[in-house]
């Protein structure tokens, strides 16, 4: 059965621009298309900056960087190489790595160095953007109104102010890159320019996995608004080919694809990160099919955006799941009926495809969705929802005022909601306080927000949280580990194991339980029984041998034990781990019961940078400076 052919050319032929000047600064399009440049620069940096005031928080950015001891030697060629092979937080991406080293070799840790490399990142590709856009359609204005929108939108603070999603912005920048280059192969092939597009894929690949969908979008690309596919579009000056051959053309990169797919599978399964919530598929089916809806509502109505929305699970109506295919069903339909509007067609798909490795049909954590998930896939809305807006106003013959006056109210009312929500990325505690304000039955919402009141000593205030986190998910290991924190914390050892335990089985995420063996270890040392804290302490350093933490807790069970050069040989080597003022405190107090006190006082000094209030670490340097005083005047 032949193909009609669809002719795209005739309703993308150029139209009446909403300003073209004809003489002065702005005839000249390199000239405007710079100055927007910049203007759109301008704009997400206005919006963006004051997230260089914010702090790091408790929510992965240990895990990425303040925690990290990888980082501590900058971009080196030892870091270079763990990055290349680490699939750690279950996922191989070594220039996200590389980027936190560097960032790590110029801010240590100061955070505004490292939220204002990512607004970068955000910048350049909101830039990248337009000019992708003007270059293929040569629709100046619409190009530049989408890509204000991708600057702006609410749904993308989350990828540019939390530290830990370098990644996204990081791979984005690159995946934005390679369709730049493909573009620039599409009008000559050759094997340079081909190269060109390979390597920047990998880029991509080597930042965030969720990019595996490239090809594909390429494909929509070669559809519109390349206009590649012989016999179905008309020449637009790219070169064009046969279906099959433009297929063809994408194998290696399907094949980069495939490989990133299987390793990120392995790093995920290795991590205890699949199946975290193991849901069968027709939840998991139901719940992808109602956030697809979520997410095209979320585009035009960016309203109650949280870090984290909890997956409903078995609670999640079939009706709803029901109606939900109806709408998507019914918009492809629409889109396949006025598939002559290109924009429509390959808009719709890049979203529904893009979407397709994070939708939630193989279960990566324990989330419905994520607004860091829309970077990418909502770019195709928004060319798809401008460019239909466009035609429709073209069409009532709006005047150019109205519609300048309309984009930019909507540009700045996009801007003025992602300033609001980007300021509750400020700290830990305001971000967690408004997700549970957004959010129903949240309990990551209620286990990180105590966890913000007990890095600010708030321990009593923490408690309930961890509790009600353990009520609304029996299943969370988070919650029982919490608790027996604090069970721990406040003198009660002995009721703290129960609940470690507990978190020690429900979780297979190593870090996890690395952490909870470590406070395992601890509490059975506090009850007396070295035996199983031996072994506490042996299985979290077999699942992370570079948590500084459980090193400390080895080193008080070493001196428990009588054993004081073995401890001092535990609390040295959580102080290389990651320097710490209790490792070093540690440090101090076991060299000075061994005699050594020029080292005692060296380690308590070192406490003392980081902590400079540690009153402790004070008075056992005055006490050791005093002790040959004391001697001599005997």
């Amino acid at each position: 059965m032949s193909t009609a052919p669809v002719q795209v050319q005739e309703t993308e032929a150029p139209k009446k621009e909403w300003s073209k000047p004809t003489d002065g600064f702005f005839a000249a399009p390199e000239k405007r298309t710079l100055v927007l440049s910049l203007l759109l620069v301008v704009f997400t940096l206005a919006v963006y900056n004051q997230a260089t005031h914010f702090q790091f928080v408790n929510f992965d950015d240990d895990r990425y960087v303040t925690e990290n001891p990888h980082l501590k030697a900058g971009l080196s060629w030892g870091t270079i190489k763990w990055a290349i092979f680490s699939t750690d937080e279950a996922n191989w991406h070594p220039l996200t790595w590389m980027s936190h080293a560097l960032d790590y070799q110029w801010f240590h840790l100061n955070p505004a160095g490292h939220h204002f490399t990512s607004i970068i990142f955000h910048a350049l590709s909101g830039c990248i953007l337009f000019l992708l856009l003007f270059r293929s359609t040569r629709r100046l204005g619409l190009s530049f109104f989408v890509a204000a929108v991708f600057a702006l939108h609410p749904s993308n603070v989350e990828s540019v102010v939390w530290v830990s999603e370098r990644k996204n912005v990081l791979s984005t920048f690159f995946f934005l890159l390679t369709l730049g280059a493909y573009g620039w192969c599409a009008v000559k092939a050759d094997w340079k320019r081909y190269l060109a597009v390979a390597g920047l894929f990998i880029c991509a690949l080597a930042s965030k996995p969720m990019v595996v969908t490239l090809p594909f979008v390429l494909l929509l690309l070669d559809y519109w608004p390349l206009q590649r596919f012989r016999g179905w579009t008309e020449p637009c000056g790219h070169s064009q080919a046969s279906p099959t051959k433009l297929i063809v053309e994408k194998i290696p990169l399907f094949a980069l694809s495939a490989a990133s797919c299987l390793i990120t599978m392995r790093a995920q399964r290795a991590a205890g990160a699949v199946g975290a919530l193991p849901f069968p598929l027709g939840v998991r089916l139901k719940n992808a099919l109602y956030a697809y809806v979520l997410y095209m509502k979320e585009t035009v109505w960016p309203a109650k955006l949280a870090p984290l929305y909890p997956h409903p699970g078995n609670s999640l109506a079939l009706w709803k799941a029901v109606v939900a295919a109806l709408v998507l069903l019914v918009v492809s339909v629409l889109v396949v009926r006025f598939r002559a509007r290109g924009y429509l067609m390959v808009g719709w798909l890049w979203f529904l495809g893009t979407l397709v490795p994070v939708i939630g049909l193989v279960q990566v954590g324990n989330q419905a969705m994520a607004d860091r998930y829309t970077y990418i896939p909502f770019i195709g809305l928004f060319v798809a929802i401008a460019w239909g807006v466009a035609e429709l106003a073209e069409t009532a013959k709006l005047s150019t005022m109205i519609k300048v006056a309309s984009c930019a109210c909507v540009v700045l009312t996009l801007a003025s909601v992602t300033y609001r929500q980007a300021g509750y990325w400020r700290d830990s505690l305001r971000l967690w306080k408004h997700a549970l304000e957004v959010t129903n039955n949240n309990f990551v919402a209620e286990d990180e927000f105590g966890g913000a009141l007990t890095q600010l000593g708030r321990f009593d205030e923490a408690y309930p949280h961890f509790v009600r986190a353990a009520q609304l998910q029996p299943a969370d290991p988070v919650s029982h580990s919490n608790m027996g924190a604090y069970l721990h914390q406040h003198g009660h050892a002995a009721e703290a194991i129960p609940q470690y335990e507990i978190a020690a089985r429900l979780t297979t995420d190593t870090r996890v339980l690395a952490t909870t063996y470590a406070n395992l270890g601890s509490a059975f040392a506090d009850v007396g029984d070295y035996a199983k804290a031996h072994a506490a302490f042996d299985q979290s350093i077999r699942l992370n041998p570079i948590r500084f933490n459980t090193w400390v807790g080895m080193g008080l069970l070493a001196e428990r034990e009588g054993k004081v050069e073995e401890a001092i040989r535990h609390f040295v080597r959580s102080v290389q781990l990651q320097p710490s003022d209790q490792g070093y405190f540690e440090l101090g107090r076991t060299l000075a019961q061994s005699g050594r006190n020029q080292e005692a006082i060296a380690a308590y000094q070192l406490a003392l940078q980081i902590s400079p209030n540690l009153i402790e670490a004070q008075q056992a340097i005055e006490s050791l400076r005093q002790q040959p005083t004391a001697l001599n005047s005997r």
